[in-house]
């Protein structure tokens, strides 16, 4: 499988935490040079939390320069919850304990990953600021989900990542062969992990009772879950499973428990480009300057597919020049990341007016330091375990999709490997809606490529106590925009999402195209 097939792949739901959010200020906590230096012989100060013994740790971010002091800690759990005393999983559980001036409540927050394939641990630090004001009160604990992370992660490497000639043969393939490479692909990595686990058993289902048995663990009677993207499917199921253990929950970037994952990326990804292009128009200076990106767009995406051409451009990791040809993954695969951060996104339109003009030199690194700053990132061989166990049976092509940007490739592709992965069990509810008197309090962002606001309004109609807020001119992952924190901390405060005064949001600007190198129209 082609490295644009894996980044294409790898990027199925995934919780936007990525290097496109160089655009925005974190103001994280800066990192202590003193915890690596700490004296090889001075002893480890433990902590316990309940009956876990935790150490002083630093989450380091996957991007930027902030990180996180917390405390670390393990939790064993059986990996077949039919045999107990079979192997072990060592769940990899960070606690970021709460200011010590005042009270700490009892409920600890939680906060689940996107993916599905990240890891709580290394998520976290990229929205830390959004939960400064929750550790005023309360412990925020971070469960690597099995498969991620340090919880025996299920990582796959591809062979022929850094092939371009490789990867351009595979594009020229046929849909046929792509997917029999895709399948193929699958099966070296199910081979490869199933030395050291069941790959059976790194579902969302495993994921909640590793979830309830670290609330038991650390003696938490209740506790409030934060979902991210993918996280706000396990934060619903925790919450149809455990509903006495559940305080409250709040789902940023909503996945409603009915999604199929795969089946709607192309449509959703077709509306955020529409209505994140359609900025252009409203600006004069945009419009006049770089005409109708939408068009431009499509007139590229027409030539890729025939004739892609030989770029040159200089490669950010390296500084050096290389020459590749510009293939039609390349651009979908940069326009659905981009478009998950506007302000990312409005960078867009000028090089696709440069690519009109035969100047793709931009287009080609912005996608080569994509594919770059992505790799790694995400846990294939538990991604595919998740999605085989739950998706796959309502995997589908859309006829409808055919001519838009992704077309039916996540469909067919994860259809193919699905067909040689183990699959695990799934409640028969799984895909029943959450129906719950749980305070709720969910989030979306008006331009979201993968969870669009209907689908959070299509989860609030069945929680009473929810309430569905959407944010201008954002995309996926809006729990740090604006003047959300504040609403997220008051909602966890009080369980209570219905009181929120969320006249704040309306401040929050729409992000202005780039109409020149030199950035946007003041």
């Amino acid at each position: 499988m082609s490295r644009n097939l894996r980044l294409l792949l790898a990027i199925v739901m995934i919780a936007g935490l990525f290097a496109y959010r160089f655009v925005r200020d974190h103001h994280g906590p800066p990192a202590h040079a003193g915890a690596a230096a700490r004296h090889a012989s001075a002893p480890v100060p433990r902590r316990m939390l309940g009956r876990i013994a935790f150490t002083p740790c630093t989450l380091a971010p996957q991007f930027g320069a902030g990180s996180v002091e917390a405390q670390c800690g393990t939790l064993a759990v059986a990996e077949n919850p039919a045999l107990p005393h079979g192997r072990q999983i060592a769940l990899n559980i960070a606690w970021v304990p709460a200011d010590e001036e005042g009270t700490i409540a009892p409920n600890p927050v939680f906060m689940l990953a996107g993916g599905p394939g990240q890891a709580a641990t290394e998520s976290y630090p990229q929205v830390a600021p959004a939960f400064r004001d929750v550790l005023k009160k309360r412990n925020v604990i971070l469960v690597d989900q099995r498969g991620t992370g340090k919880s025996n992660p299920l990582l796959c490497e591809d062979e022929q990542k850094d092939d371009a000639a490789a990867a351009e043969a595979i594009e020229s393939s046929s849909p046929v062969d792509k997917a029999a490479k895709a399948r193929a692909f699958a099966q070296r990595c199910r081979d490869t992990l199933s030395k050291t686990a069941d790959l059976r058993f790194y579902t969302t289902t495993d994921a909640v009772r590793d979830l309830d048995a670290v609330r038991q663990a650390i003696g938490a009677t209740q506790v409030d879950l934060v979902g991210i993207s993918y996280g706000t499917r396990v934060a619903q199921q925790y919450a149809m499973r455990h509903p006495a253990a559940t305080r409250a929950i709040v789902l940023d970037s909503v996945a409603p428990n009915a999604l199929i994952l795969g089946n709607d990326f192309a449509r959703n990804l077709e509306q955020a480009l529409d209505l994140q292009f359609g900025q252009c128009a409203k600006v004069p200076a945009c419009a006049r300057a770089l005409g109708d990106p939408r068009s431009r767009l499509d007139a590229l995406m027409t030539r890729l597919r025939t004739d892609p051409p030989l770029v040159r451009y200089r490669d950010a990791a390296t500084n050096q020049m290389r020459e590749e040809k510009l293939l039609p993954q390349h651009v979908a695969g940069l326009m659905r990341m981009y478009a998950y951060a506007p302000l990312a996104s409005s960078l867009l339109p000028l090089q696709l007016k440069e690519a009109s003009e035969g100047r793709y030199d931009g287009l080609m690194a912005m996608a080569r330091m994509l594919d770059s700053t992505m790799a790694g990132q995400m846990s294939f061989g538990m991604q595919l375990s998740v999605i085989c166990s739950e998706d796959a049976f309502g995997l589908k092509d859309n006829p409808g999709d055919a001519t838009t940007l992704l077309g039916n490739q996540f469909a067919d592709y994860l259809g193919a490997q699905c067909q040689v992965w183990p699959k695990g069990a799934m409640p028969a509810d799984f895909h029943q809606p959450l129906r719950s008197n749980v305070p709720a309090l969910l989030m979306s962002g008006e331009f979201d490529p993968v969870t669009p606001p209907r689908y959070g309004e299509e989860v609030a109609k069945t929680l009473p106590n929810g309430r569905h807020l959407i944010v201008r001119g954002q995309g996926h992952n809006v729990i740090g925009t604006g003047c959300m924190p504040k609403l997220f901390a008051q909602f966890i405060d009080r369980a209570d999402a219905k009181t929120l005064d969320a006249k704040c949001l309306q401040a929050v600007p729409y992000a202005p195209p780039f109409t020149s190198f030199n950035g946007w129209e003041p």
